[in-house]
C-alpha cells in the first residue's frame, strides 16, 4: 500500500509552470485587451439606432472584460509567493491577496486611460 500512496503523491505533487508559459499568456491575453480597446474606440455612438451594428462592441466588450480579468489575475498570481512569506495567518494572506487584486486593476483602468 505505501508504494501505492508514493507513487500518487509524486503523480500528483505540484507543478509550476515554466516562465515563458505566464509570460505568452500574459502577452496574449494583453493583445486582446488592447483589440477590444481599439475596437470600441472606433465604435461610432450614431449606430447605436440599429441593434445589428451592437455585435461587435458587446463582443469587444466581453472579450476585453476577459481579457482583464485574466490580465489581472496572471499579475496577481506573479507575486503570490512574496504574499505567502509575508503573511502570518490566512486571513492576512487573504488581505494582501485582495489588495494586490485591487492595484492590478487599477493599474489596468491607468493603462487604459493613458491610450485615450
Amino acid at each position: 500500500m505505501s508504494d501505492i500512496e508514493a507513487l500518487l503523491r509524486q503523480a500528483l505533487a505540484p507543478v509550476e509552470p515554466p516562465a515563458e508559459l505566464e509570460a505568452r499568456v500574459e502577452q496574449h491575453l494583453a493583445s486582446v485587451w488592447d483589440a477590444a480597446q481599439e475596437e470600441l474606440e472606433g465604435w461610432e455612438l450614431s449606430s447605436i439606432s440599429d441593434p445589428r451594428n451592437w455585435v461587435r462592441p458587446v463582443v469587444a466588450t466581453a472579450a476585453g472584460g476577459a481579457a482583464a480579468v485574466g490580465l489581472v489575475l496572471v499579475r496577481t498570481q506573479r507575486k503570490r509567493h512574496r504574499r505567502r512569506a509575508d503573511s502570518d495567518n490566512l486571513l492576512e494572506l487573504a488581505e494582501h491577496t485582495v489588495r494586490d487584486l485591487a492595484r492590478e486593476a487599477s493599474r489596468l483602468i491607468d493603462e487604459a486611460q493613458r491610450r485615450r
